[in-house]
């Protein structure tokens, strides 16, 4: 009764809003599962050990029943937990330290402090005396330990009393050179990420690459089942890049101009917009070029179905949240994905999301002018009200500041600029997109004071700044215009895990200016995580 659905003149189905008129792109929600499943499957429940005897009635009985049923039967020589069941007398390994078939596991502490710490993988196979398939076998092992341990300090976040959380979320862009001589295309890879202002913590990070699927196969099987005859929303392999899709979107992006920047704050704002208005789909954000390919091992998942699956990865980790208030970076992908994910918390009124826009091309210089000039406000207004304290005079120009808001795009959302600017986000701008909980105006403008980008953006300046691989790159010319970076990776499976590595790191290991990490803020940790405690992980059965 509230959607019908239509078609939009450019070959993509659309819903029909009966309410307000407007036309939601249609999604496969088979797609957004799969890469729910895809985010979730560390968090899958462990299996229990039981007697491997099919016929023994302990067959089903796991080895957490304890004595009744079974009962320890020491270690194996390379320190493997074993029991002998009661019933049948077989005995079996239940678990295995991690590092049992290791030749030097010392070495992988230290490898993983050098990849935190930017030393490139050919320096690392020199310092450490290692070859670089070493080199890999020890980052998947490090890899795999930084999932299971994150998981099991992280399964407790859907049961977690959070009272709030303030989340920003942005994106981040990965640039992988070519393998081939014959085709000297880059890839490029986009990861979507969400952290709490308040802690630090990052609840989720996630890269539009699955490096389980082999693209020859997907691709035939594609062929062959006729998913390139119907609509993209209603394929099989809805949320992957498919060749020809790849191929034909390539041409469409010839003729649309993206990326407009106006120079001004709030010009940028109308710019992006109008970018949004151009596309076959407002919340399609993959700008795509000649000289970018698709990965030849594994394969690279639409950005808009990563998107929608990192939002119900989150609706799912804070189940137990009262309240969440996201801070997104201004794209219809974030608002579409964010809206969908969170629609009946936010008819209850338990989440709360705002677009932010900074102007981050704005030079240290201009910088320190707004920060001075932004001093030369608050010291007249507080002249003005000697009576009030410094909140309350913050308070007064953020409201100050909605007075003045203005309307701007297709969708009229109303922008308000912040009086506060800082010299991580110069001249912050906020949009307030689920304005239907009837706030009075003092709650309002907190939550515009709120409203900041600083946690996940000081994120994805770590990964910048700590990982070789995935630093701002280092380019040199090549034919075609084609540019080949330094540092860059060239196997794309490599940036998920440096990635998942980094956060771990990041969230259990590094400490702040308060000297606790941000797990430890959240309340998942006591304390200090070491890398050892990671490395030697045994996953609890």
């Amino acid at each position: 009764d509230t959607y019908s659905v239509v078609g939009s003149g450019r070959g993509t189905p659309m819903l029909r809003c009966s309410f307000c008129g407007q036309y939601p792109t249609i999604k496969s929600n088979k797609a957004i599962h799969e890469e729910l499943s895809r985010f979730w499957k560390p968090f899958d429940t462990v299996a229990i050990p039981t007697c491997p005897n099919q016929a023994c009635p302990n067959h089903y009985i796991g080895t957490e029943q304890g004595k009744t049923h079974y009962h320890s039967f020491g270690r194996t020589k390379a320190g493997s937990i074993r029991y002998r069941c009661k019933a049948c007398g077989r005995t079996f390994i239940t678990a295995s330290p991690p590092t049992i078939r290791h030749r030097k596991p010392h070495k992988n502490a230290v490898i993983f402090r050098l990849i935190v710490n930017k030393v490139p993988f050919r320096r690392i196979c020199e310092v450490e005396g290692i070859s670089m398939p070493t080199l890999y076998r020890k980052i998947d092992f490090i890899h795999r330990q930084c999932l299971s341990f994150a998981a099991q300090r992280e399964r407790n976040l859907p049961i977690l009393p959070l009272a709030r959380l303030y989340i920003g979320v942005d994106r981040q862009d990965y640039m992988i050179n070519w393998s081939d001589a014959d085709d000297r295309r880059n890839i490029i890879f986009r990861a979507v990420g969400s952290a709490d202002n308040t802690t630090g913590y990052v609840l989720g990070l996630h890269l539009n690459f699955d490096p389980s699927l082999n693209p020859d196969a997907i691709e035939r099987d594609a062929i062959a089942s006729g998913d390139y005859e119907v609509k993209p929303a209603y394929r099989q392999y809805a949320r992957l890049w498919l060749r020809g899709d790849y191929i034909e979107a390539i041409k469409k992006s010839r003729a649309q101009r993206v990326g407009i920047h106006a120079g001004s704050l709030r010009g940028n704002i109308a710019a992006t917009y109008e970018d949004v208005d151009k596309r076959d789909d407002v919340e399609v954000f993959d700008n795509l070029d000649d000289d970018l390919a698709l990965p030849k091992d594994g394969m690279q998942v639409r950005g808009e179905y990563t998107m929608y699956g990192h939002f119900f990865f989150l609706r799912k980790l804070l189940d137990n949240t009262e309240k969440v208030r996201f801070f997104l970076d201004q794209d219809s992908a974030f608002r579409a994905a964010c809206l969908s994910a969170f629609s009946d918390r936010i008819r209850e009124g338990r989440c709360d999301a705002f677009y932010v826009r900074i102007n981050a091309e704005a030079t240290i210089d201009q910088k320190r002018r707004i920060l001075a000039e932004n001093r030369r406000r608050m010291a007249a207004m507080r002249q003005l009200h000697p009576d009030l304290k410094d909140g309350q005079v913050k308070l007064l120009m953020i409201k100050e500041k909605m007075a003045q808001m203005v309307s701007i795009g297709r969708w009229q959302d109303r922008w308000v600029e912040h009086p506060f600017p800082n010299m991580g986000e110069p001249e912050k701008a906020m949009c307030y997109l689920t304005d239907i909980q009837g706030y009075d105006e003092d709650h309002l403008a907190w939550l515009y004071n709120k409203a900041s980008l600083h946690a996940i953006d000081r994120f994805f300046m770590q990964v910048r700044r700590r990982l070789s691989l995935l630093e701002r790159p280092i380019s040199s010319s090549a034919s075609l215009g084609r540019r080949w970076f330094g540092y860059g990776p060239y196997k794309p499976v490599m940036v998920g895990k440096l990635l998942d590595i980094f956060r771990v790191f990041y969230n259990f290991v590094e400490v702040g200016r308060d000297k606790q990490t941000p797990a430890m803020r959240l309340g998942l940790a006591k304390g200090k995580i070491s890398i050892e405690d990671i490395i030697y992980y045994q996953q609890q059965i």
